[in-house]
């Protein structure tokens, strides 16, 4: 497999796991896996070692809920993006995936640094590799326009 149809091949499952652990986080954020995987590297930043109050567990399966569903959708228009138009080697694709990859670790990282949220900082930086190594890798692939 040649190295664009590789990538095009990494981003699809990247989107495809993305979209997967917003199901996740949308419907097993109080079971005891995700808990320990996800919520014993955050709620010790917040709330210390004490068990939260019954109201910030329900706020916590709220936001879980909506940050889950977000996830999801990001996911499904990724590998949409990456299936019909990336994929087609359509600038716009490329232009997109990087500039809305940059702005979300350029807003998201420094929110999880200034929170001392070192779990979704180390997160951030996986999937931002996950993503732009093979951006990085195709970017002669695309056509420029408009300068970009």
């Amino acid at each position: 497999m040649d190295r664009f149809r590789l990538s095009v091949a990494w981003l699809k499952i990247v989107s495809i796991l993305f979209a997967l652990f917003g199901i996740a986080i949308a419907l097993l954020n109080q079971t005891s896996l995700f808990q320990m995987a996800f919520s014993d590297q955050i709620n010790p930043v917040f709330w210390g070692n004490t068990g939260l109050a019954a109201e910030a567990l329900l706020f916590q399966r709220w936001i879980y809920g909506l940050l889950g569903a977000t996830c999801l959708l990001v996911g499904i228009v990724f590998f949409f993006v990456v299936t019909y138009a990336f994929a087609k080697k359509q600038r716009w694709a490329w232009n997109c995936l990087l500039f809305g990859l940059s702005a979300w670790f350029i807003i998201d990282t420094p929110v999880s640094l200034y929170f001392q949220v070192y779990f979704n900082v180390a997160f951030n930086t996986v999937l931002l590799l996950a993503i732009l190594l093979p951006l990085l890798l195709t970017k002669k692939d695309f056509p420029k326009v408009g300068g970009f």
